[in-house]
């Protein structure tokens, strides 16, 4: 049997989700998928997906066997494309891979820039307000907020942000502009379900402390925080690119910013790898260039 080809079959059901999908993609028939499938399977002596009438899903020892796939044929694909004339030419599927909202603001629109500047290529980004698996979870690429913490990972630093405190002029007027962050304890402060007590940390004289705040309004993800916080509903804590559209348009001020914490880095991550398709050296050139804005001046 080809056992690259049969490889790739398999690849290509996991990414679909669905024999059906995956030979849509490959341009074959759903019989000769099955057929490749089963084959693989038996060549392998394993079981690679659990199957019934309505889904099929990885086990476990497909799961392990994806990533080794992914890396395999990653391999061959840079080793081909070094002896052509398109060695650059980014080609194949792309799993990226970022925080939600800071994905829909940015890392959505620079995937869709970036895919049309490439036709050969396909992308998937995944949206996650966690930190992702890069290995476990098929993923080539993540943008990361914060300090780097898995020593597995390579990390390219593309800029950084900072917690900011916002209120609306209006809210400025009516409750006054905190001098301290200790004065937000009589404050209208809006939180995000989660989020520690303290609400956010500051520092002062190089000691770090909390401050525990009140007010009306809670919510479980960013973005209705900020809404809301710039409706004048309370003071808000986010970063910095979470609120700068509104702090441009003069909608929301920046308070306390004598207090901040230094800025937190955001970082493209990928694991560690000797030979980086050229899709995925590609994609950080791209979005180093793309995203200066969260560069600081000199960097």
């Amino acid at each position: 049997m080809d056992k690259f080809r049969a490889m790739q079959t398999f690849v290509e059901i996991a990414d679909a989700g669905s024999l059906t999908g995956a030979a849509r993609t490959l341009g074959s028939s759903l019989p000769a998928v099955v057929r490749a499938l089963a084959a693989y399977e038996r060549e392998l002596g394993v079981r690679l997906f659990h199957r019934t009438t309505r889904r099929i899903s990885l086990t476990d020892e497909g799961r392990a066997h994806l990533e080794r796939s992914r890396h395999l044929l990653a391999a061959l694909q840079e080793a081909e494309a070094a002896l052509s004339a398109g060695a650059d030419h980014p080609t194949g599927r792309l799993h990226i891979t970022a925080p939600v909202l800071f994905g829909q603001m940015y890392v959505a629109p620079l995937v869709t820039r970036f895919v049309r500047r490439h036709a050969d290529l396909r992308c998937t980004l995944l949206l996650l307000d966690r930190v992702v698996n890069l290995l476990e979870e098929g993923q080539d690429l993540g943008i990361r907020i914060g300090r780097m913490e898995d020593s597995s990972l390579v990390a390219q630093q593309l800029g950084q942000v900072r917690r900011v405190v916002v209120a609306t002029p209006a809210l400025l007027r009516a409750q006054g502009t905190p001098q301290h962050p200790r004065d937000l304890q009589r404050m209208d402060c809006i939180r995000i379900i989660g989020h520690r007590a303290g609400w956010g940390d500051f520092q002062e004289n190089g000691r770090v402390f909390q401050v525990p705040v009140n007010g009306s309004l809670e919510f479980n993800h960013v973005w209705p925080a900020v809404q809301a916080c710039a409706e004048g509903a309370g003071f808000g804590m986010f970063f910095s690119y979470q609120v700068e559209p509104l702090l441009a348009q003069r909608k929301l001020r920046l308070v306390l910013g004598e207090f901040e914490l230094p800025p937190r880095p955001i970082s493209i991550v990928y694991p560690h790898a000797r030979l980086l398709p050229a899709r995925t050296r590609a994609f950080i050139a791209f979005a180093r260039e793309e995203l200066t804005r969260f560069r600081a001046p000199g960097a």
